[in-house]
């Protein structure tokens, strides 16, 4: 029960059941849940990180080490840990990459202030002096980076690869091979405003399918609709497909009023039943007469239609989903139509294959060879279903990185490299401001530490002299030193391709310091557990004493 004592009286504030922890305990305990939470992930980091295996308690098992996925299926009841959950997130939703990296720096920062805490150096001054630090980094960050545009494909598949890399277990030899589809993939949706670069990533579909090799994993120009061909009678190739997309139903639809139609002779029945076939009949005339070849509709395709189209020879299918729709409309050219009447050959797409494949014992449409596709779609093979979600992952990360690297136009070296660097300008930054801040800008510093640390450690190097090595490298000019993990050395990573896009970069730092300045802002937890509501017949209020559960 929580209470505050005033002049020697105990005044009762919260209901029974209700905990609460102040001042310092509340932020030792914080900080010890964030960097707990941090931790968990922290090992997944680089090329060499490890995998987490995950299991529900309906014993569904999640193999991965991207940090969005481990974060979110580790089920986090703490609220400081639910934080860290929402750094993940957000870095995830805004750039798609560097959530592992986000949650590590976020997790050592809060480490280092519990140390500046122990020293009596106020949660405030520490705030004020990691605001200033990450300010600092952002335009050092600016700085150091290097410019790519749309057109650097090498560079683009450099970064591809390196994001990608940290996915070894499902992505593995074929790191290469997607990163080169992520690329071609990205490119071809990408289109190039007056001042800037738009890229919408969700034009990029995923479709995965156990079976095969990753290699298998391939670029259709155009979209792979999970659906088959409605009619066994109609072809399950068309060449130079014109491509009809229709909302409509292809099927004699219920009056919306109640109707009763009343039929007395077998002849009555005969020319209604006819009527129908005539009335679906022209549908179908009307869709033949406007060139169509492939029909792709998003509601019910009547069997007598079904029959009439096979006869003319065009390929139909049915149901097919309003997102699936809008992408096959930027991939073929083609308009939505919503009514039948107002179809005409300029309203067709087009598209170079239609074809009916079985994979895995499915069938599934593919529409491929597209002119100037604005959507398209990346397949998915693996030998499992664990590898497939995994290379999925994988996929999603790269394709965020590469976009990101895209529309921001500028990359930094990864490999921890730029870390250092920023933790050496902050040094020297430091040095200028003096007073308490001073120590909390290189906390900062430290804390960015963690990530060329982190991957030495994942390397079975030693990660102490890996980092003395790199800050007493950091003084030679033109070379950038970072963590090369693959021979368990320190290396020029600008020369061994390792890029990283600017943006995730920023975006980790600034995500990973704003949670920790959330979290050591609080110095009150209360966890209330509030009285049941009343019922209204009681006369009782409607609920004053709910609270939070936490």
């Amino acid at each position: 029960m929580a209470s505050a004592n005033l002049n020697g009286q105990q005044v009762v504030i919260l209901p029974e059941g209700s905990t609460r922890m102040i001042g310092r305990d509340a932020q030792r305990t914080n900080i010890a849940v964030a960097y707990a939470v941090a931790s968990a992930v922290r090992t997944t980091l680089g090329p060499k990180g490890m995998d987490k295996m995950l299991v529900s308690d309906l014993g569904d098992i999640v193999i991965t080490n991207d940090g969005a996925t481990i974060l979110e299926e580790m089920n986090i009841e703490h609220p400081a840990g639910k934080l860290m959950v929402e750094v993940a997130k957000a870095q995830d939703k805004e750039v798609g990459d560097g959530t592992t990296t986000a949650a590590a720096i976020a997790g050592e920062l809060l480490k280092n202030a519990g140390d500046l805490l122990d020293q009596n150096i106020h949660a405030s001054t520490i705030v004020k002096g990691y605001n200033a630090a990450a300010g600092k980094c952002a335009e050092h960050l600016q700085k150091i980076g290097e410019k790519v545009s749309l057109s650097d494909k090498q560079l683009l598949v450099k970064i591809a690869e390196v994001s990608l890399g940290s996915k070894s277990a499902g992505v593995g030899a074929s790191k290469s091979h997607i990163a080169q589809l992520v690329v071609d993939a990205v490119t071809m949706v990408a289109e190039e405003r007056a001042d800037s670069i738009d890229i919408d990533i969700e034009q990029i579909k995923i479709e995965k399918k156990e079976g095969g090799k990753t290699d298998d994993t391939s670029l259709i120009k155009g979209v792979l609709i999970d659906k088959e061909i409605v009619h066994t009678g109609m072809p399950k190739e068309v060449k130079g497909a014109k491509v009809a997309l229709i909302d409509a139903a292809l099927e004699i639809e219920k009056p919306e009023t109640d109707t009763k139609i009343e039929i007395t002779s077998p002849d009555q029945l005969t020319a209604f039943l006819k009527q129908e076939e005539d009335m679906l009949k022209g549908m179908v005339d009307k869709i033949a007469a406007s060139g169509a070849n492939v029909v792709f509709c998003q509601k019910g395709i009547d069997d007598i239609a079904q029959h009439f189209l096979a006869k003319r020879g065009i390929v139909a299918v049915r149901r097919v989903k309003k997102s699936d729709m809008e992408k096959l409309a930027r991939a073929t050219g083609a308009k939505i139509i919503t009514s039948l009447d107002d179809i005409h050959k300029d309203d067709l797409g087009y598209a170079g294959m239609v074809e009916e494949k079985k994979i895995g014992g499915e069938a599934m449409v593919f529409v491929r060879d597209c002119k100037n596709p604005k959507s398209v779609t990346i397949f998915v093979r693996g030998g499992s279903e664990h590898v497939v979600n995994e290379v999925e992952r994988a996929i999603k990360d790269a394709i965020g990185a590469v976009s990101s690297a895209v529309e921001e136009g500028m990359y930094v070296i990864g490999g921890g490299c730029a870390e250092i660097m920023l933790a050496e300008h902050l040094r020297a930054y430091a040095r200028e401001i003096g007073g308490r801040e001073q120590l909390a800008v290189e906390a900062f510093a430290r804390a960015l530490e963690v990530i060329p640390k982190t991957l030495a450690e994942s390397a079975g190097m030693d990660a102490i002299d890996t980092l003395v090595s790199l800050r007493a490298k950091q003084a030679e000019k033109g070379k950038y030193y970072g963590v090369d993990v693959h021979r368990g050395k320190v290396g020029d990573m600008k020369a061994l391709g390792v890029i990283e896009p600017l943006k995730v970069k920023k975006q980790a730092i600034s995500s990973a310091a704003e949670a920790a300045q959330m979290i050591l802002r609080i110095d009150d937890v209360i966890a209330s557990k509030g009285k049941p509501r009343s019922s209204p017949s009681s006369g009782e209020g409607s609920g004053m004493g709910g609270g939070m559960d936490m």
